[in-house]
């Protein structure tokens, strides 16, 4: 078997390793409540253990609507998206809509960026474990406006912000109607940051998914979530609108310390 081979074939075993293929069961004799909603947690804890990182969480998301989770580190954000997909045990009901499929991409993905692997090869091994259709490649490259000369290198040699680019390309093959984004701006410059997230934005509105990410960035929050879960540990998780939750007061009181942020000017896409 030659390298690029090999290269291949651990991506896809890291691929089909990662619980993005995972897809959640979908809710059985919804309400009318429920069918408005993308997605219904109720009652929610997830422990390691004695130890406890979520207690008896409850919200929903709208079809259609952007949530923002935002908390201080080890307010378990990274955990409750691993339970919203199935791939931790945990006790409460999650519920998703009929027909509900994921696109997830986590905050690290278990795979070396110094394999012999092209972004287009990452994509294509992500098509295949998928099913998706053979044009699905060329379709969400177009989408995050990745070039061919961008997508045809290595992995390796991409800057952060063309590799966090692939990354969505990633999580978009397949047409999924959920996006869940771990950090989606991590290890990228601010500029980098304003213009992924305005991408995400747009890609969003195209595609018509809801989407939920996990963000430390209060002024970008502020602008693009529709909603903003606030998680804090020891303390009751609060959330609605971003005029409401993003205040001095109950930043404090979930962060423990005073918190401000400043809104920066729109940037292109």
């Amino acid at each position: 078997m030659c390298r690029l081979d090999e290269a291949l074939l651990a991506a896809e075993v890291a691929l089909m390793a990662d619980p993005t293929f995972r897809q959640p069961r979908a809710s059985r004799g919804e309400t009318a409540a429920q069918a408005l909603s993308a997605l219904e947690v109720e009652h929610l804890s997830v422990s390691f253990g004695r130890i406890p990182v979520i207690g008896d969480l409850t919200f929903s998301v709208p079809h259609g609507a952007t949530l923002a989770v935002i908390g201080p580190n080890g307010s378990g954000k990274t955990v409750l998206f691993k339970a919203l997909i199935g791939s931790i045990p945990y006790d409460g009901s999650i519920r998703w809509a009929a027909g509900t499929t994921i696109g997830y991409v986590p905050q690290k993905l278990d795979i070396e960026r110094d394999l012999p692997l092209t972004g287009q090869d990452f994509l294509r091994a992500r098509a295949a474990v998928s099913g998706a259709p053979a044009g699905d490649v060329a379709r969400v490259t177009a989408l995050v406006k990745l070039s061919r000369e961008i997508v045809t290198q290595p992995i390796g040699t991409l800057s952060g912000g063309h590799f966090q680019r692939l990354l969505l390309a990633f999580a978009l093959v397949g047409r999924p109607n959920v996006l869940l984004f771990d950090e989606p701006t991590a290890g990228v410059d601010e500029p980098a940051e304003e213009r992924l997230y305005a991408m995400i934005r747009r890609v969003q509105e195209e595609e018509r998914f809801t989407l939920l990410l996990i963000s430390h960035e209060l002024s970008i929050v502020y602008r693009y979530a529709t909603s903003v879960l606030c998680l804090s540990r020891g303390r009751p998780a609060l959330s609605g609108p971003p005029l409401e939750i993003l205040t001095p007061a109950k930043l404090q009181e979930v962060y423990g310390a005073p918190l401000s942020f400043h809104l920066h000017e729109e940037h292109s896409n």
